[in-house]
């Protein structure tokens, strides 16, 4: 009787597993057996538990304390990804799913590169496999209740900071001139030296009765915002005051002995260091002045400022924004420095110019354009030189977009190819239309492109057009509205630097809106005779 053929030992496929583990807080994490500890060894005991079908723990250690599961910056999770992405994990083990994330987004996002990958995922304690379609709901409803819980522990915490704040409590923030922090109590507790400096602002304001004068008085004894030194050692703070930084220390009700939870007012547990009266004439104060604390504030461009968002001052490179003023019943505009507003005026040598002489002034430079060939062709040029250099930069950027369409289409060919009856072909499928919007976005904008690369070499404007269009602006100008003449000035002016030290006004063209002048101009007179 011959012997019976033995049959040869089934290979086992070797499985590689990586142990994840993470814990909200840094608590207990110096004991020598803490949650991370205890989670690994129940994943280890699993794996075990599967040696069998060729289940091994890899050495490598995916550990995060102190990292919430709200988010997936931990650099445990990071070098899990990439080992992940590397093709050295065959496995990803965890104690209980909302180790891995608490979000529902992120954990989708996770599981798609997973599947990407080919790798499995385990929870230890909750028994469920994610290659059947009933351990993937299970998983959802799972990641579900852990994201409302973690919902409802923010819910808590905003709560408790409403209710700590009505009841008059510091609840942290940035620090305030005048006070310190208690660090055993949590409490505002008054700085004498610094709260002497407040009250002497607030007198100051009153005294002056604007802001601007009051930081340069600020700035000339050096007086600055609170510093303090963060928990990881960066000092920050300490800078000088602006108007803006003035406006807040004076409006702060915590000087008044008092919190403020969004538009509630609250008796604070700290004692006040600002008198009640001379806070109120100081609420008062800024009530009668304006946002902007004082008479200097800026007004809205209301009367006839032609040159709003035109004007600039060199010096600080900022805007120079309409102002002005009232002396009886005559009133007087100003074009001034924002940055000499805020800072003050001594630290601009531009400051402020007369509004009526230097729109004038521009006015007859565009005059004189129109009557000098010699500017009307050097304009011109200019704008043919701005126009070929946009075009260049669209022209750029429509090949790198025919590189990367090429590559797309490329790997949308490929793909297709490996799309199989009966297989999971959700990978593929979900990449396939990734890559089919970014080539209608891509396309879309290359048209685009192209459109705008025809439009800025085709759009040449004739000497002889724009003299003319030049010379109707003369007799037309004192027809428009004052909204009329910003918009015609935005159209043929780019930009006018005002140089308060030299005295100087630099006028850049937008040359090509002296066609779109031309035109209007001619509707214009149209109108007119209509």
């Amino acid at each position: 009787m011959k012997p019976k053929p033995t049959t040869p030992a089934a290979v086992v496929k070797l499985t590689r597993c990586a142990i994840y583990t993470r814990k909200s807080s840094e608590e207990g994490l110096a004991q020598e057996f803490n949650s991370l500890d205890a989670q690994r060894e129940a994943g280890e005991l699993f794996v075990r538990s599967q040696g069998g079908e060729g289940w091994t723990v890899l050495p490598d250690r995916y550990d995060d304390g102190g990292f919430t599961g709200g988010n997936t910056d931990r650099p445990g999770l990071q070098r899990l990804m990439k080992d992940i992405a590397a093709g050295r994990v065959g496995v990803v083990i965890v104690y209980k799913v909302d180790r891995l994330s608490r979000s529902l987004l992120d954990f989708a996002a996770l599981m798609q590169t997973f599947e990407a990958h080919q790798v499995g995922f385990v929870s230890v304690t909750q028994q469920f496999c994610t290659t059947t379609s009933m351990g993937r709901l299970v998983l959802n409803v799972l990641l579900s209740f852990a994201q409302f819980e973690r919902e409802l522990v923010s819910e808590r915490t905003r709560d408790k900071i409403a209710a700590t704040r009505r009841k008059g409590k510091w609840t942290g923030g940035r620090p305030v001139l005048g006070y310190t922090v208690d660090p055993d109590r949590f409490k505002l507790v008054v700085d004498p030296a610094e709260a002497d400096r407040v009250r002497a602002i607030f007198q100051l304001y009153l005294t002056e009765g604007s802001l601007l004068p009051v930081v340069e008085e600020l700035a000339r004894r050096g007086w600055q915002n609170k510093a303090w030194t963060s928990r990881k050692g960066l000092v920050l703070g300490g800078k000088a005051f602006t108007r803006t930084s003035l406006y807040k220390l004076l409006t702060n009700v915590v000087y008044a002995g008092k919190v403020r939870y969004k538009a509630e007012v609250h008796p604070g547990e700290h004692a006040a260091i600002v008198d009640p009266g001379v806070w109120q004439r100081v609420q008062s104060q800024l009530a009668h002045n304006g946002r902007g604390g004082g008479g200097d504030t800026a007004a809205r461009n209301r009367f006839g400022a032609v040159l709003k968002g035109l004007l600039q001052c060199v010096p600080c490179g900022c805007a120079m924004t309409p102002t002005h003023s009232t002396r009886g019943a005559k009133r007087y505009r100003y074009y001034v420095c924002s940055a000499a507003q805020k800072k003050g005026w001594r630290t601009c040598p531009s400051k402020a110019v007369p509004a009526e002489q230097t729109e004038r002034f521009v006015v007859d430079q565009v005059r004189a354009v129109g009557r000098d060939p010699a500017l009307v062709a050097g304009v011109l040029a200019e704008a043919r030189a701005q126009d070929e250099t946009r075009a260049a930069d669209l022209t750029r950027e429509e090949r790198g977009l025919t590189t990367d369409l090429t590559s797309w289409h490329k790997e949308l060919r490929a793909l297709s190819g490996q799309l199989r009856p009966g297989a999971d072909n959700g990978p593929v499928i979900a990449r396939l239309a990734d890559l089919q919007e970014r080539v209608g976005s891509a396309e879309a904008r290359a048209a685009a492109l192209r459109r705008q690369v025809v439009e800025a070499r085709s759009r040449v404007v004739g000497e002889d057009e724009a003299a003319a269009a030049l010379s109707a602006f003369d007799p037309v100008w004192g027809t428009l509205s004052p909204r009329e003449q910003g918009r015609v000035l935005a159209l043929l002016i780019e930009r006018i630097g005002y140089d308060g030290g030299t005295g100087k006004v630099a006028i850049t063209f937008r040359a090509a809106g002296i066609q779109t002048l031309a035109r209007e101009l001619a509707d214009k007179r149209e109108e007119k005779r209509a």
